[in-house]
């Protein structure tokens, strides 16, 4: 295995909280903030954007596994400190030249990714999720979109690509409600490919990069923006569009302000419809 880099943080930068290691032609990039269950801040965003960049730019790789330290792949979005931009809308989150983690507002990863998932996979988890090509669940990942029960929408994506990837019933029996579910649950309904023993989720999907990264690379590329174009349709366009507007017109609502307080004070939230 090579030897770690950072994905973006130089050393007098921010913490380096995403790891990038290439495993021959394959890059294991690690959310590294396990105190916080992984939640993404401003700089974890940043750091997951360079090094899909990485992934995109460089000829000696062929794909990428995502993956999470500790107990979690990811609680989601660090609300309490991401909203208030989010809210402002400030759009510097992403890099200008950086590749989208989520492949909504930038040009996501040019090569495919596998998520390996364990723990919590919530909001802009499962959105990451959404966005990858494959994902190998553990058995004991807890799903949840749970942007509804703080006041908010799902900005990564999820109200576009849940119904195209699980249908329209069963994304919105998880949409709509908050609910959480579980790993054989999201095999059920096709959100992920495979559940695996606790434990094994990150060796088998290296295991699968490395059988893509085997494969005839221009080919795969060719494959992937094919198979891409079906998806990126006017349709998602236009719904893309309405999204950055909706989002930060919701999180400035007062309904917002109460679901992150409700969260931070882990207390039940008390809704006004403004």
């Amino acid at each position: 295995m090579a030897s770690t880099h950072p994905a973006g943080a130089g050393a007098s930068g921010p913490p380096v909280k995403v790891l990038a290691e290439p495993d021959g032609p394959v890059l294991r990039i690690t959310l590294d903030r396990p105190a916080k269950a992984n939640a993404l801040d401003a700089d974890m965003i940043e750091q997951l954007s360079r090094a899909l960049t990485r992934l995109s730019e460089d000829s000696g790789l062929r794909a990428a596994v995502i993956h999470g330290s500790g107990k979690h792949f990811t609680g989601g979005l660090d609300l309490a400190s991401v909203a208030p931009r989010l809210a402002a809308g400030d759009d510097s989150l992403l890099p200008r030249d950086g590749r989208d983690p989520w492949g909504l507002y930038r040009a996501p990863a040019g090569k495919p990714v596998v998520t390996a998932v364990h723990g919590r996979c919530f909001t802009a988890g499962l959105e990451l999720v959404l966005n990858s090509e494959i994902c190998v669940a553990a058995e004991d990942t807890v799903f949840g979109q749970q942007e509804v029960s703080r006041g908010i929408i799902a900005l990564g994506g999820a109200p576009i690509r849940l119904p195209q990837r699980v249908g329209w019933g069963n994304a919105m029996r998880y949409l709509l409600t908050g609910d959480t579910f579980d790993a054989r649950e999201a095999w059920r309904i096709g959100l992920v490919q495979e559940v695996v023993p606790a434990g094994e989720h990150l060796d088998r999907a290296m295991e699968l990069a490395h059988r893509i990264a085997a494969q005839a690379p221009l080919a795969v590329q060719a494959t992937l923006t094919d198979a891409r174009a079906v998806l990126a349709g006017h349709v998602e366009a236009s719904a893309v569009a309405l999204q950055g507007d909706v989002g930060p017109r919701l999180l400035a609502t007062a309904d917002a302000a109460e679901g992150i307080a409700s969260l931070i004070e882990r207390r039940p939230p008390v809704f006004r419809g403004r």
